[in-house]
């Protein structure tokens, strides 16, 4: 039989297909019954019974495991399992012949007492396997289907391998007492690089324990042309150029060229508008020039995809949280992100926020969405911004670990005292101090500078 994929007919795809191990699956169920205690433990560990492939056995698993809410241990025997699975039988709640009562006798003494963990362990193997080869088969599938589309079938493939070892069954809780040490450590250590990621601001950094942190979505909240993007670019020099940590932006409203230009004038100091204009002058292009090679090796991506979707934006980080170290994320700007289906527009919004919250804490890195807001400020006599004016901001609100809204008195009053500065309102900021920082705007170089007053 050759082996060429494109020549594969269904029995011999069926025969490279594991398909479980039946003697694992024998002496687990048989361990079960003599050892009930076995079920609760495993099952707290992340074993997930539905891995057992062979119907008499897994419903041998459930019954001891029903069975463990109403009976002593020593009192689950064969004879009650047999009852127990009759009935199911005959309610239809279990397909296949159950084991008799001298079925379940000759397995009692197959239990190896001590061994359950082991057991499971192969029991997991083999079903893992038999996933990941009906999941080549799947992939296969989708690849040749005249209707494949590339960002939906890969995302959806990229989930299903991630969920080939079904890690949401796994417990995570933790005794109180073993995580005392590291809370009582953590109050006598400042908070390092390895765990924070440096703002830019000194004033930020101080007011959120020394920056950004892993597993956080901060949202940045503003009404069109206050210098959203700017301030992104900012965060993102400071990351990665400043402090060489793999920094990723999604950038859907402005070219990378675009975004590349600010992140330039905004290090090097050189007016936009020159740039623009191609009239930078030499000794300008030489002090470029002599960044140059700081702001190469700097550890930035840039993507300008204006159809970013969930799935992929997932598949994106989770690819280069593996290959690059990512750390930082940065998503310009949420309202254009392609939603998925709902019922409304909130619902949708409430969707993206939720899935950037979870993306944040399972890849452990910070996400930093930028936001607009709605016209509520500008009805109001105070300009200033407030949380509630976020567009959506019901779930955005309650989603987001850290709320900052750009402020700048000057793109109302042009004659404003303050002309030239910047407000970043710290509106939320979950288990910290909310405050407002006072920035220096130079937009001709698109930069926000540190107004520190430490």
């Amino acid at each position: 039989m050759t082996t060429d994929i494109d020549v594969w007919g269904p029995d011999e795809a069926a025969a490279l297909t594991p398909t479980g191990n039946a003697e694992a699956e024998r002496i687990l169920a048989a361990t079960a019954m003599a050892e009930p205690g076995c079920v609760d433990d495993l099952s707290a560990g992340g074993f997930d019974p539905a891995d057992i492939g062979d119907e008499r056995y897994r419903m041998v698993w459930y019954a001891v495991e029903e069975l463990a809410s109403t009976l002593e241990a020593s009192a689950i025997r064969w004879q009650a399992v047999a009852h127990l699975l009759q009935q199911w039988h005959a309610e239809g709640r279990m397909v296949a012949r159950p084991l008799t009562e001298t079925e379940l006798a000759e397995l009692y003494v197959s239990a190896h007492p001590g061994a359950a963990d082991w057991w499971a362990r192969r029991v997991t193997t083999a079903a893992v396997a038999a996933r990941a080869a009906a999941l080549g088969t799947n992939i296969r599938v989708r690849a040749t289907n005249p209707a494949f589309d590339p960002d939906a079938d890969v995302a959806a493939i990229q989930t299903e391998v991630d969920n080939l070892v079904r890690p949401a069954s796994q417990s995570h809780a933790a005794d109180l007492g073993d995580l005392l040490p590291g809370v009582l450590e953590a109050a006598v250590t400042p908070p390092s690089i390895e765990d924070r990621v440096p703002t830019g601001v000194i004033d930020l950094d101080q007011t959120l324990s020394g920056g950004w942190a892993p597993g956080q979505l901060v949202v940045i909240g503003a009404r069109p042309a206050m210098g959203k993007s700017t301030v992104a670019a900012g965060f993102a020099r400071a990351a990665a150029i400043t402090n060489g940590i793999p920094t990723a932006i999604w950038s859907l409203e402005m070219s990378k060229h675009d975004f590349a230009v600010s992140i330039v004038c905004g290090e090097v100091k050189i007016p936009v508008h020159h740039l623009k204009q191609g009239v930078v002058d030499n000794t300008v292009l030489a002090r470029a020039s002599a960044k140059v090679p700081a702001m190469a090796s700097a550890p930035m991506k840039i993507d300008d995809n204006a159809y970013l979707t969930l799935p992929g934006l997932r598949a994106q980080i989770r690819n280069l949280v593996r290959t690059f170290g990512l750390k930082v994320a940065i998503i310009d700007y949420l309202q254009l992100m392609q939603a998925p289906p709902a019922e409304s527009r909130q619902v949708a919004v409430s969707i993206i926020s939720r899935t950037l919250k979870l993306i944040a804490k399972e890849f452990g890195i910070t996400i930093i969405v930028l936001a607009q807001l709605n016209r509520g400020n500008e009805q109001r006599s105070d300009k200033t911004p407030m949380v509630s004016d976020l567009r959506e901001s019901g779930s955005i609100e309650q989603d987001a670990d850290i709320v900052i809204l750009l402020h700048r008195e000057d793109a109302y009053e042009k004659e404003s005292p303050r002309a030239g500065e910047a407000d970043l309102i710290v509106g939320k900021h979950r288990g910290g101090p909310t405050r407002t920082i006072t920035v220096a705007a130079q937009l001709h170089y698109a930069r926000f500078v540190d107004m520190a007053e430490t």
